[in-house]
Parts: structure tokens; C-alpha cells; sequence
């Protein structure tokens, strides 16, 4: 098997062909670049990256009308809907989520919302971030979102590191959140946390790209795999490791590597 260093040329290419505006369109991260309000990218993008996974254009659709229940103005709808305009949502329904887990998101922002300018302070309730990678962050966020009274059958949609999920959703937001490199891609919005300390996400499908290069002990994808390849990551880049998401994602499922 190659180590991580020979294949730094190859992953260095596939970066490049995937962190760029064109991959923006077929993928979930589309729905956030919808919006330029800070606000409405946080909401917008957290829904989109909840709802991510099965296939990527039923992903984008449910997103979207989410969005377009929401008026397109997801923010100004969090802080200001009534009782009455929640009614529209009441046969949502897209692989196991649905209306009940959807009214206890909404419900969570709203409550968030009220208090908080940016959805960046249940990850990171202070004024930095010194952990040596979002482990702590995600924990955080977790136990913030279920802070509120909440239908326990929503806690499988928002995974932690505790249970040893991967967390692939929440860690892809993050991403999308945190990094900036100008290619277009990832917003950047995000100040507290240092793209250094993300995860890269490890699905099913990252998972079985990095155990086919060897870059992973066992084909699986859970927290102690996720951080043991970004590790290997942090070789290469250490500044950046989440970049080499487009690589692997783009081998797991653009080009079924």
C-alpha cells in the first residue's frame, strides 16, 4: 500500500478538480449558497447537511423546500414565524426524518436565535476554541441542541463523538462553515474555530476510498477512524486537513473509486 506522502501528488489533483464553483451545483452545499445573509447560510446549510444522506438530488430537494416553506428566508422565519405558519411542515418527510424531528429544529433555532447571533456559539459557547481538533465542539453542540425538551426519537439525527459516530453530517458542516480558501466552495463564516482542528468527514464511502489506499486499520466508518485519518491528513496539510474531503468524496462517490 502507498503511504500517505506518495499519494499526496494524486490527492493534491483531485482536490483541485473537485474544490471548485462547478461542484457546487449537484451538491447539498448549493443550498447555502442560495443565501448571502450570515444567518441564512448558518440555517440553511445546517438543514441541508442534516438531511445529507441517500441521493444528492433528493437531499438538495428536501432542502429546499424546506427553504421555500421557510419563504427563503430561513433567519427572519426562525425568529418570527408564528404557530400558525408551522402547519405547512406537517407532512415533511425525507428518509427517517420527519415532521416531529423538523418542528424540534425549528424550535431549537428559534430558542437559539433569540439569544445568539450566529448558530457558531452552541458549538462554541466562548470567545475561542483551543482544543486540538471540534471533538469537544460537537460534544457541545450536542448536548446544547438537546438541552430543550425534545421527541428522544430526534437524537438520531444530530450524532457525537461520545456514541463513536463518525459525525460525517455535522463534521461536512463544519467544513462548510469554517474553511476559506477562496475556491468557492466553503463559506469561511466561522472565526472560533481554526480550519486545523476540523474532522474530515468519514462516511461510508470515504471510509472504503481510505481503506483501499490503506490510509485506514479497518473499512469503517466511526469518531476513532474519522480522527485517525485526519491525522494522516494533517501530514500533508496541517493547517487545512479537511481540504482532502473533495479528494476522497469525489473518489467515494463522483467517480465510484
Amino acid at each position: 500500500m502507498a503511504t500517505i506522502h506518495e499519494l499526496k501528488g494524486f490527492l493534491d489533483e483531485k482536490v483541485l478538480l473537485y474544490n471548485r464553483p462547478g461542484f457546487i451545483e449537484k451538491d447539498p452545499v448549493c443550498i447555502p449558497h442560495s443565501f448571502s445573509k450570515k444567518q441564512d447560510i448558518e440555517i440553511s446549510g445546517f438543514f441541508a447537511a442534516i438531511l445529507a444522506w441517500g441521493n444528492r438530488t433528493s437531499i438538495i430537494n428536501s432542502s429546499n423546500k424546506i427553504m421555500g416553506w421557510m419563504d427563503n428566508a430561513p433567519h427572519d422565519f426562525i425568529v418570527n414565524h408564528a404557530e400558525t405558519d408551522l402547519k405547512r411542515f406537517l407532512h415533511f418527510a425525507h428518509r427517517t426524518f420527519n415532521t416531529t424531528d423538523l418542528l424540534y429544529f425549528i424550535y431549537f433555532l428559534n430558542t437559539h436565535y433569540k439569544t445568539h447571533s450566529s448558530l457558531e456559539d452552541a458549538f462554541v459557547p466562548g470567545k475561542t476554541y483551543t482544543e486540538p481538533n471540534v471533538e469537544k465542539a460537537l460534544v457541545t453542540f450536542h448536548n446544547t441542541f438537546f438541552g430543550l425538551e425534545h421527541p428522544d426519537r430526534t437524537r438520531k439525527h444530530v450524532a457525537t463523538p461520545q456514541r463513536n459516530s463518525a459525525c460525517k453530517r455535522i463534521n461536512m458542516y463544519l467544513r462548510w462553515m469554517v474553511r476559506n480558501d477562496n475556491a468557492g466552495v466553503d463559506f469561511g463564516l466561522w472565526k472560533k474555530i481554526k480550519p486545523s482542528q476540523l474532522i474530515c468527514p468519514l462516511d461510508v464511502h470515504v471510509a472504503s476510498v481510505a481503506n483501499h489506499f490503506g490510509l485506514l486499520p479497518v473499512n469503517k466508518a466511526d469518531w476513532k477512524n474519522a480522527v485517525y485519518l485526519t491525522g494522516l491528513l494533517k501530514e500533508l496539510n496541517n493547517d487545512d486537513p479537511a481540504i482532502y474531503d473533495f479528494a476522497l468524496f469525489g473518489l467515494g462517490m463522483a467517480e465510484r473509486f
